[in-house]
């Protein structure tokens, strides 16, 4: 069981409203009658959930408290219109095999209705090394194998680099885009165009829950975003460099709240970094984004990102000095929640992802990644993928769900849930401060051990049956496992010939220039005036392959080993 806040659980007849209202007494008589032995409910974040919400719980008059769409606190919303205006950035991550096949898939899914890029690389990628570092068997698997800046624009060959949208899974060093930058000047492209996200960037949850992003040691990790940051506010100014992931948190089991505690204090202490660079907080703040991960409790999901906006307006004026109202904005892209998926009975997960793509919605979403079915099971295939991106065509023009503003605003039970969120994600963003900062809480272990914790608690509840999983342990039937869709496989002969193209082109490059480029990288990570990121670039257009790069900064900074936190 999560620990509840430090107050009881009120009776739904306490309040001003209280004994004095006899339509409520009689409600509350007639509801211990017939329930009897009434359970306490706690939302995932430990919050004690009543079974009735009145205004002696969040009275209407304190609307004005909440702000108005667009206005601060931005309760309701960081646009004056939201989705009634403009509906969120529809994005499909994807990544299969070749960066032919990739584009062949990209362009499908584009054709289907989503409107933004995103890729997501193989995990030899992710690991740092290239594909003839790796096991032919594994290549593409769960991603596309992008190596160098040609096989970025073959990925992205048909897209306009200038007008369209592209978020790359990509950590430090950002070799993702730097190859991308490669592909926009051979193109003619002006980074000044160029728009998206390094929708991984955020090393500190890597550290914490994703260890194949963690490639560089903590030091250099910080000092390489903080080169990122700078270079792309100066040369790609449409470009988000700092997305704040609290995905990977919430995946491993922190609870909602704290997952937004965990990332708010993540995007303090890379904001504090940056001002300590000598950089304007209205320069840098409007680009920086967030990433969540949306689960199945509905409520709860949306309360988070309402309270979540709160914080953040207060924090970036409050204590970063910020004083642009753009600066004040908290925008994030959400993803359906994988681990919320189940293997058995798949088809359910279709109803999941569902119901948490309506949460990341009423909680005011910037753009929307919806899990295929199947990826439990497999990197999604063709069919699952189609799904998930028509269950956001049906959400969004069969559902009416765009046509009001925060359509749960002014709910007692929305509101009043909001308020508690808030509270709870403060006092864990109090320990995370009294820890001396973010950097050094994930340093010491405290943020993983609370994760930890948080996790088995959860599991707890699932293995008990307090916590019921339909078709894992409710609802359960016999399968027939065979019919359960797999997807193939990449083709060994393609990838054969892709590993083979590698190697050609390793071959005939100029291998001076690639010397040249890498040596002016390891001069320039252990010269603190001079910008890695920067260096990045120059080596993916000299000729520098992913695993060449990463190998470099890993000799000079240092390799992203994770301790073990007891």
């Amino acid at each position: 069981m999560n620990k509840p806040f430090d107050v009881p659980l009120a009776s739904v007849a306490d309040g001003a409203t209280g004994d004095a209202d006899p339509a409520l007494a009689r409600w509350q008589h007639e509801y211990a009658v017939q329930i009897g032995a009434d359970r306490p409910v706690f939302n995932r974040s430990g919050v004690p959930i009543k079974p009735l919400y009145t205004a002696a719980d969040w009275h209407p008059a304190r609307e004005s408290e909440q702000g108005l769409p667009g206005q601060a606190p931005y309760t309701r919303g960081i646009y004056a219109t939201m989705h009634r205006g403009r509906t969120w950035t529809q994005r499909q991550l994807i990544g299969l095999g070749t960066p032919a096949e990739y584009n062949a898939r990209l362009l499908d899914v584009l054709g289907a209705g989503a409107t933004a890029v995103s890729l997501i690389p193989c995990n030899s990628v992710f690991r740092g090394v290239d594909m003839d570092e790796s096991h032919v068997e594994l290549l593409g698997t769960c991603g596309t194998v992008v190596n160098t800046a040609g096989h970025m624009d073959r990925a992205l060959q048909g897209v306009d680099l200038g007008a369209t949208s592209c978020a790359l899974n990509d950590p430090s060093p950002f070799t993702l885009l730097a190859f991308m930058l490669a592909a926009a000047r051979k193109r003619g492209t002006d980074w000044r165009q160029v728009s998206g996200t390094s929708n991984q960037s955020d090393y500190l949850s890597h550290c914490v829950a994703n260890h194949m992003f963690f490639r560089i040691a903590l030091p250099g990790a910080r000092r390489i975003l903080g080169d990122h940051i700078q270079f792309c506010n100066r040369f790609v100014p449409k470009w988000n460099p700092m997305s704040v992931v609290g995905q990977h948190m919430q995946q491993a089991g922190a609870t909602p709240a704290e997952a937004v505690a965990f990332t708010l204090s993540t995007a303090i202490q890379n904001a504090e970094d940056c001002i300590a660079r000598g950089l304007d907080p209205d320069a840098f703040l409007p680009r920086f984004t967030f990433f969540f991960d949306i689960s199945i409790s509905f409520f709860e999901e949306v309360a988070k990102f309402r309270a979540a906006r709160r914080i953040w307006a207060k924090v970036t004026k409050e204590r970063l000095g910020a004083k642009d109202p753009k600066s004040w904005r908290f925008k994030f892209h959400g993803q359906t929640s994988g681990v919320d998926l189940t293997r058995q009975q798949p088809l359910n997960n279709v109803a999941r992802v569902a119901v948490q793509a309506m949460a990341g919605i009423f909680g005011g979403l910037q753009s929307l990644h919806t899990d295929a079915y199947d990826e439990a099971l497999s990197c999604p295939s063709e069919f699952g993928a189609r799904i998930a991106v028509a269950t956001q065509n049906i959400l969004r023009e069969e559902a009416h769900l765009t046509d009001v503003i925060d359509p749960l605003g002014g709910s007692h039970y929305v509101e009043a849930l909001t308020d508690r969120m808030q509270a709870e994600i403060e006092r864990v963003m109090g320990l995370v401060q009294d820890a001396g900062g973010m950097y050094k809480a994930v340093e010491s272990g405290l943020v993983q051990r609370m994760i930890g914790e948080s996790a088995r608690r959860f599991q707890a509840r699932i293995d008990s049956g307090e916590q019921t999983l339909v078709g894992v342990n409710a609802y359960e039937m016999d399968e027939d496992r065979s019919a359960r869709p797999i997807n193939a496989r990449p083709d060994r002969a393609t990838m054969l010939a892709h590993l083979e193209d590698l190697r050609a082109f390793k071959a005939a490059r100029s291998q001076a220039d690639v010397q040249s480029a890498l040596d002016a990288l390891a001069r320039a990570a252990n010269d603190p005036q001079d910008n890695v990121f920067g260096r990045v670039v120059e080596a993916a257009e000299a000729g520098c392959t992913h695993g060449e790069i990463c190998a470099t900064l890993r000799r000079e900074l240092g390799f992203g080993h994770v301790q073990a936190f007891v």
